[in-house]
């Protein structure tokens, strides 16, 4: 059962363009308070505090972050007193949240509105941003002059989502580009994030992404999705557009070195005999980001996407066949 507990309106006469709970990686302390930061369409950040006890939110503190409208705000997961913003005027800056009347810095890095930022819940200091430039930047947070890395994805980045179990994975909503996932693995200034596989939706925007939390092993037990929406189902073709792309690559870090190792994504056929949408996993649970790759078992994720024009959620799944460890022993 899905239940109200609280709302509270923002501001009167603007759109709440985004929100990002405090706890994106495992290990909150049980006395770090419980988080939102939200943007609306007239440029301001909203500080949020949530009651566990008595469930209920509660205003912290507004202050004006953007001239125009900050279509993006997320917190430093490993430092949830600073939040990062984005906006239409092309900035990227960053808050601390306790004295917000100064931007902690300004960036111009990006050419055009900044409408993605997620930080990293795997690893301290990595921050990846998004723009309408098609271009994902990764950062380390002590030094914001200048990205580690700089990826042209070819399509505005409107959603950016770090895998939970697979600390290299990024995966990018891309507007008129689909989807793309990237490895980020020992990127540089000068050297790109490793673009492993997308896929386009030729007549849809893609404007929302992200993978399942549920645990692998399990999904390879017994799921299947069914459909009841009518219309175009996920194994339909429209007018071109490709169900499986080409084989692509992903990338092991088994601290022996990396091995580049086959995947694929493809989207999750459709039983449309059945009414009502729903997803069958035998036994599923969360993961705690803290398994290794072995024991995530990897070779079944799932990640859906949510496109503009089509009025249809995909389901995908993304396919890579890791070595059994024994296997690597022996080389």
């Amino acid at each position: 059962m899905l239940q109200p507990l609280s709302r509270l309106a923002l501001e009167e006469q603007c759109l709440a363009l985004s929100l990002d709970w405090s706890t994106g990686k495992t290990g909150r302390a049980s006395e770090q308070p419980l988080k939102i930061i939200s943007s609306d369409s007239k440029g301001q950040l909203h500080l949020l505090v949530v009651s566990e006890t008595d469930p209920r939110l509660q205003k912290v503190v507004s202050w004006q972050a953007h001239n125009f409208e900050a279509w993006i705000a997320a917190f430093n997961y490993w430092q949830t007193e600073v939040v990062y913003s984005g906006g239409d005027d092309g900035l990227l800056k960053g808050w601390d949240t306790r004295v917000p009347d100064t931007p902690l810095f300004t960036s111009k890095r990006h050419s055009m509105g900044v409408c993605s930022i997620q930080s990293s819940p795997h690893q301290e200091h990595l921050l990846a941003t998004g723009s309408y430039d098609e271009h994902v930047l990764l950062w380390d947070t002590r030094c914001m002059k200048q990205p580690l890395a700089d990826t042209l994805v070819r399509g505005g980045v409107w959603r950016l989502r770090w895998h939970p179990f697979h600390c290299h994975l990024l995966l990018a909503a891309c507007m008129h580009g689909g989807f793309t996932v990237l490895n980020c693995q020992e990127t540089t200034e000068k050297q790109e994030a490793m673009v492993l596989g997308s896929h386009t939706l030729p007549h849809s925007l893609v404007y929302g992404a992200d993978w399942s939390w549920l645990h692998p092993p399990q999904l390879a037990s017994s799921w299947s999705l069914r459909s009841g929406m009518g219309g175009k189902t996920a194994d339909q073709k429209v007018e071109g557009e490709p169900l499986a792309p080409s084989v692509e690559c992903v990338v092991r870090d088994d601290g022996q070195g990396c091995a580049r190792l086959p995947g694929r994504v493809k989207p999750l056929t459709e039983d449309t005999g059945q009414s009502g949408a729903r997803l069958q996993a035998t036994a599923a649970q969360a993961c705690a980001c803290s398994l290794s790759l072995e024991e995530a078992n990897l070779d079944a994720g799932l990640l859906a996407t949510c496109s503009f024009y089509d009025h249809v959620l995909h389901l995908w799944k993304w396919e890579a066949k890791w070595p059994h460890p024994e296997d690597h022993a022996h080389r």
